[in-house]
């Protein structure tokens, strides 16, 4: 006889089985997609000159967040660096960039093919901050979108993890 209770119950169990393993696996994809919690962190990377130069007039920010492209267009322009001149000798703007680029998004920023010069002109900075009300960004204590270390506790670590978010108040 084709049809039996045993046959039924072991190709209903596979069945099940067959039908789980596919869920899990389609909801950690749509997890993965819609989750925001792998984006905050990244690899820690670091250099001597770029945290000395750069950090010293604001936040060095990861490479990570800009294309190479960028790096390379921020670089060149130093001389007047979002109004202010900061411009580097040869050998340091050289050893910054070589970092820059090495640790640079992969991915490009901008359809348009003019590579962002702000981070907060990138459609990831935009996505993950689409929520944040405008008056925190006039808030004195943040200032601007560009100062990640006003709500972004870890960011000096390269953690921007939302659950190390703290909006002053």
């Amino acid at each position: 006889m084709l049809f039996n209770v045993k046959n039924f119950t072991r190709m209903f169990s596979v069945v099940v089985l067959v039908m789980g393993a596919t869920m899990s696996v389609a909801h950690t994809s749509d997890a993965r997609a819609d989750d925001d919690e792998d984006e905050g962190q990244g690899p820690t990377v670091s250099n001597a000159k770029w945290l000395a130069e750069c950090g010293a007039c604001h936040f060095a920010y990861p490479p990570r967040f800009l294309s190479a492209e960028s790096w390379r267009a921020i670089i060149s322009g130093l001389d007047k660096h979002f109004g202010s001149n900061a411009s580097l000798d040869s050998a340091s703007a050289n050893e910054i960039t070589a970092f820059l680029e090495k640790n640079a998004d992969a991915r490009k920023h901008d359809a348009s093919g003019k590579p962002p010069l702000r981070i907060t002109e990138t459609r990831g900075f935009k996505s993950e901050h689409r929520e944040v009300a405008a008056r925190v960004w006039k808030n004195p204590k943040v200032k601007s979108p560009a100062n990640c270390t006003a709500c972004h506790t870890q960011a000096e670590s390269g953690d921007f993890n939302e659950d190390n978010v703290k909006i002053p108040k």
